[in-house]
């Protein structure tokens, strides 16, 4: 074991041969190794990629994870990346390499995906009521004295449905008492049930009262001034939670914690400094999609990109190539809804004036502007939007350099 994360089941994953079951790999790949295709540096392309196919950049995945390291000190937050967004174990091993001080998933599934790989710190960004769910994290816990993981409660009910099935032994299961936003996902809608949640966990001996936690984009990803206000005042309520409930916490320090990959900066700013004497806050930030950041979504509305704390560059993409030009000014190529996201905004051409208008499951439709040059066979590169709903449409991944030559190959495991 090596920091958070077992380095030698992650390195074990460059020994596993390729085969047919992942799309867009060159067939003379194959049987091979990813540890031996990769000491070659092959040329992406000229090895044979069949479209579409989906990489990774090296450079900006590198200057992403310096460049958010880098702001969390500044602000003095620590950083638990959103798992979900990769579910890629050699990507979470360089996350925590840069100080991520934990993984923050939403699903069991996806802890007990971690878990393989030995990851010793989670956070489980949601309600845990499964009662077999939670039967398999009490063994885990009990099992591992250095596994530590913390969820949300956010209901009386769900408290007494998880002390049913944790039942009356073992090591308890920290919890923080979610802060609902009128209107948007889970957590607790005003103060009396906030702080009527927290006291039932208290009171509930297989759990441990450990801090606040919320998430502040379940409206929509907006940046205008007015929703800005919004996030802020949400925030505020849950600072006013930690310093309310400050009596109960049953941990030396208090965790408060919000921060998907749009409002981080406001995270930053009203949940840090300025806590009461004697309460020791940790905050933690739980953005994902800052190491691979796009070119639509996040490019909006990412603070390291909309202020001066520098800016995040798109790391992934997907290149597709054309297969019809049936009329003027439309192409078809070979990518759709089975290779690419389309839940926040259609996939972007580099290098091109036109847009892809639609995507069919496995066409995309690119309308040419007089100056676009596209043949019968073209490669054509575009960026994403939202990395969360391209990663699970991909099992192997390879990582390029500026050349295009693959430096390394990422599994991932949705």
């Amino acid at each position: 074991m090596t920091g958070e994360i077992d380095a030698q089941r992650v390195a074990a994953l460059s020994d596993e041969p390729l085969d047919w079951r992942f799309k867009g790999i060159p067939a003379p790949w194959w049987g091979l190794r990813p540890a031996e295709i990769c000491r070659r540096t092959p040329d992406l392309f000229a090895a044979g990629a069949v479209g579409p196919v989906c990489v990774l950049r090296a450079s900006a995945l590198t200057h992403n994870l310096v460049t958010m390291a880098r702001w969390c000190r500044r602000r003095g937050v620590e950083l638990a990346p959103h798992g979900k967004t990769h579910m890629a174990p050699q990507l979470l091993a360089r996350q925590f390499d840069a100080g991520a001080v934990a993984v923050t998933v939403a699903t069991i599934s996806q802890v007990r995906v971690f878990r393989a790989f030995g990851v010793r710190r989670m956070v489980l960004a949601n309600e845990l009521v499964d009662a077999a769910g939670l039967a398999w994290l009490g063994a885990e816990l009990d099992a591992d004295p250095d596994f530590g993981l913390v969820c949300w409660v956010d209901s009386v009910r769900g408290v007494e449905a998880m002390s049913a099935a944790l039942g009356a032994a073992g090591r308890p299961v920290d919890v923080c008492v979610e802060v609902g936003m009128a209107g948007g996902r889970t957590g607790c809608r005003d103060a009396a049930t906030v702080d009527a949640v927290a006291r039932a966990a208290v009171a509930a001996p297989r759990l441990r009262l450990v801090g606040v936690a919320g998430y502040e984009a379940s409206g929509g990803h907006a940046v205008t001034a007015d929703a800005l206000d919004v996030v802020t005042g949400y925030l505020n309520d849950l600072r006013a939670a930690v310093v309310r409930l400050a009596g109960l916490f049953e941990s030396d320090e208090v965790m408060v914690t919000a921060g998907g990959s749009t409002y981080f900066d406001l995270v930053a700013d009203v949940l840090t400094g300025g806590w009461p004497d004697g309460l020791t806050v940790r905050t933690v930030v739980r953005s994902g999609c800052y190491l691979t950041h796009d070119d639509g979504l996040y490019r909006r509305t990412s603070p390291l990109g909309r202020t001066s704390d520098g800016a995040l560059e798109a790391a992934l993409s997907v290149w597709a190539q054309v297969v019809s030009r049936p009329e003027p000014g439309l192409a078809l190529l070979t990518m759709g809804r089975r290779d690419v996201s389309f839940d926040q905004d259609l996939p972007v051409p580099y290098g091109m004036s036109g847009a892809v208008t639609k995507l069919n499951d496995q066409h995309a439709y690119l309308r040419l502007d007089a100056a676009d040059h596209a043949d019968i066979g073209d490669w054509v590169q575009f960026g994403i939007s939202h990395p969360c709903t391209v990663f699970d449409k991909w099992q192997v991944i390879p990582v390029v350099d500026e050349q295009n030559r693959v430096v390394d190959l990422i599994r991932t495991f949705f």
